[in-house]
């Protein structure tokens, strides 16, 4: 009988206690399991959102934002040289104006209302009820019409609109953003209040624009539009070669800070400014960070915690068997073989407390993970909603719940080749290490203990 042979067969000398240091290691392993199943199912969704939010940087004309402030555009070129730094995916440049009667047949399907007439009288308003009253001497603009806002873009992905949202076309088809074309895509509440669909025209600055199809970006501000090619909008507004604006985005939030700064040297601090989430993105990202962080202390634990009960386990064996082991040394058994044959045996405890260990965090993975989940979920949650706007902290803080919420742990056959992997090496570290010691003690020295 060889020594792994014999190895195996020890394992079974007594099966109350097999049946004991079984039940005890699988627990740990279960538990193990469960904390790796948890921690990749979190680092793949952190990996996930890290590559789709807080990895937008917003390049504005210095001293402007949006339709307020001064100074002077962006141009074509400027925007350029943002393609060529390092991480930078895609650069969408836009140009924004607003249309009046005087520039467009098209009539706003937003009602100016109290706050559009006060806006429209030249004031500016906040949150305070009591400064929304225009300013002394000036009365609300009551002929106030809100304008249609008209975007020319070079790409019809990304957050292009004001109002935020996403483009959904509805009727139609998009049109080749590269192209200088008189086409267009229009918001549902343009075209419901303008009586218009696929095909039909109207006028931008004198020019017949034909409706090449119609969106829904899912709120009324958004759908309140008109998106055109860049170039057409830079011909047609007498404003060749300009931009309002560029969205740029990043490969992965973790490049978002460095990023920025190279956009800010490369363009200049009076050519433009150049802004970004990113600290608002972490604060999204810190719930799945959390949850990662506690698996990975639990994954630990529970490896060392599996290595500590067969180390203690088999230094019990070890030392009842000390007069079995001197009899092998006295017959010529090597260390080695010595050592081989309680390894053999530890490996036969741990390889059936891995099968049933397995089934433990196969069942339990994605509870726990739900678990975590939900209460990181709730903590999200409840930070969120600290700051309006669209795309904001608070936004954002709720994109990370959903991230969170949209967690799937997922067992495939690399985490069970690591369960069983972490099984054999708690195994051996913690049997040849007793094994050795008891080895090296001479037969004789044995033999005269008993």
């Amino acid at each position: 009988m060889n020594v792994i042979t014999r190895g195996v067969r020890n394992a079974f000398r007594n099966s109350i206690r097999t049946f004991s240091i079984v039940l005890i290691l699988a627990l740990s392993i279960g538990l193990a399991l469960t904390m790796l199943i948890a921690r990749q199912a979190v680092d793949s969704k952190i990996n996930s959102v890290k590559r789709s939010i807080g990895n937008v940087i917003t390049i504005s004309p210095a001293g402007v934002r949006g339709f307020e402030g001064g100074g002077e555009p962006l141009t074509t070129a400027e925007i350029d040289k943002v393609n060529k730094i390092d991480h930078v995916n895609s650069v969408v440049q836009t140009l924004r104006a607003r249309l009046d009667s005087d520039s467009t047949s098209l009539e706003s399907a937003v009602e100016a209302g109290s706050l559009g007439r006060r806006n429209g009288s030249g004031s500016t308003s906040n949150n305070s009820s009591s400064q929304m009253a225009p300013p002394s001497g000036r009365q609300p603009n009551s002929n106030f019409k809100p304008p249609v806002m008209l975007t020319g873009t070079d790409s019809l992905s990304g957050s292009i609109l004001d109002g935020g949202g996403a483009i959904t076309v509805t009727s139609g088809e998009k049109f080749d953003p590269a192209q200088d074309q008189l086409v267009a895509l229009i918001g549902t509440a343009v075209a419901e209040k303008n009586l218009l669909k696929t095909g039909s025209t109207f006028t931008v600055y004198g020019q017949t624009v034909t409706v090449k199809g119609i969106y829904d970006a899912g709120n009324r501000f958004s759908n309140n539009a008109v998106l055109m090619p860049l170039s057409t909008v830079q011909r047609l507004s007498g404003q060749t070669g300009e931009v309002s604006s560029a969205i740029v985005t990043v490969d992965s939030i973790s490049n978002v800070k460095s990023t920025t700064l190279d956009i800010q040297n490369s363009l200049g601090s009076d050519v433009a400014d150049v802004t970004s989430l990113q600290d608002s993105s972490s604060q999204a990202l810190e719930p799945l960070e959390g949850i990662k962080s506690i698996s990975t202390y639990s994954l630990v634990g529970s490896v060392f915690a599996g290595a500590i009960i067969i180390l203690l386990a088999m230094m019990m064996i070890v030392r009842e068997r000390r007069r079995e082991i001197g009899v092998l040394k006295a017959i010529g058994a090597s260390n080695i073989k010595v050592v081989t044959q309680f390894v053999a045996e530890a490996i036969t405890f741990t390889l059936l407390a891995a099968i049933v260990g397995i089934g433990i965090g196969v069942a339990a993975g994605g509870a726990v993970t739900k678990i975590l989940v939900s209460s990181s979920a709730n903590s999200a949650a409840g930070s969120g909603g600290m700051m309006g706007g669209p795309r904001t902290f608070g936004s954002l803080a709720g994109i990370g719940g959903e991230s969170l919420r949209s967690i799937q742990a997922t067992v495939g056959w690399e985490v069970l080749g690591y369960g069983f992997l972490a099984a054999l090496i708690i195994a051996v570290a913690g049997s040849s290490i007793p094994a050795y010691i008891i080895a090296r003690v001479r037969p004789a020295e044995v033999m005269r203990a008993e």
